[in-house]
């Protein structure tokens, strides 16, 4: 699995601000209404939706109290949240293949400022399916890398289902299949594992490198506006080796 980590993914979320933690509360919110209302209630026990998202609202270091209370607002009738998703796909500098996902009110003008920052960091805003093809759903498991014996966790994560095994100079990156994720997730847990995350992504086939210093310097700014915006939920792309270019 080489090319962009989503340990990379991790760590910029972690290192923000409290005031861009705050908003990341929010958006992790937002997933947890909307599983709750279209996943099938406030039990994660049979909502497998819910569940996903409250595991990464834990590993995000969301309150359990905040957790609850969105999940019993959404189940209620009080809530009036009305929120869609949506999927945007373009291209950035030198090519690269993005997939933006987003919870939005009002998609005209989520799709709108989408495709202001693509125009002014990248190559635009393209059609439906025009980079999707390039990517694959997976789950992907986290786990850092101190005091664990690498030959037990590949044994344990093989056995448990997962379909690849990738170490990193931090962290130890397991691929399951979507529907896997779950299943591996609660064995490797069982068994004394600390899960530093897991979640749902979509892993790109191959890699685009950038090397032109301006406009590796775009493609941060096209992600960094993304992040910033209110309604987007996830960021994926093929930018190899973001962190390290």
């Amino acid at each position: 699995m080489s090319g962009h980590s989503k340990w990379s993914t991790i760590k910029r979320k972690k290192e923000k601000t409290d005031q861009q933690r705050a908003k990341i509360f929010t958006k992790i919110g937002r997933e947890l209404i909307v599983a709750v209302k279209e996943g099938g209630g406030g039990d994660p026990s049979v909502n497998t939706k819910l569940y996903d998202v409250i595991q990464k609202a834990k590993q995000n270091n969301v309150p359990n109290d905040n957790i609850d209370r969105i999940i019993k607002k959404a189940a209620g009738e009080g809530d009036s949240s009305n929120y869609e998703e949506a999927v945007y796909e373009g291209y950035g500098p030198s090519g690269v293949a993005v997939i933006v996902e987003a919870l939005t009110d009002n998609k005209n003008r989520t799709a709108s400022d989408l495709r202001h920052y693509f125009d002014k960091y990248g190559a635009g805003l393209g059609t439906p399916g025009c980079v999707s093809f390039m990517f694959s759903a997976v789950g992907m498991i986290v786990i850092l890398k101190e005091n664990i014996d690498e030959d037990k966790l590949m044994e344990d994560a093989l056995e448990a289902g997962a379909s690849d095994f990738n170490a990193t100079d931090e962290v130890f990156e397991i691929t399951t299949d979507s529907l896997d994720l779950r299943a591996v997730t609660e064995d490797l847990t069982a068994k004394g594992y600390i899960i530093e995350s897991s979640e749902q992504m979509k892993l790109p086939a191959s890699f685009v490198s950038v090397t032109d210093i301006d406009l590796r310097a775009k493609m941060e700014k096209l992600i960094e506006m993304m992040e910033d915006h209110d309604d987007v939920q996830e960021i994926y792309h093929n930018w190899e080796n973001q962190d390290e270019e």
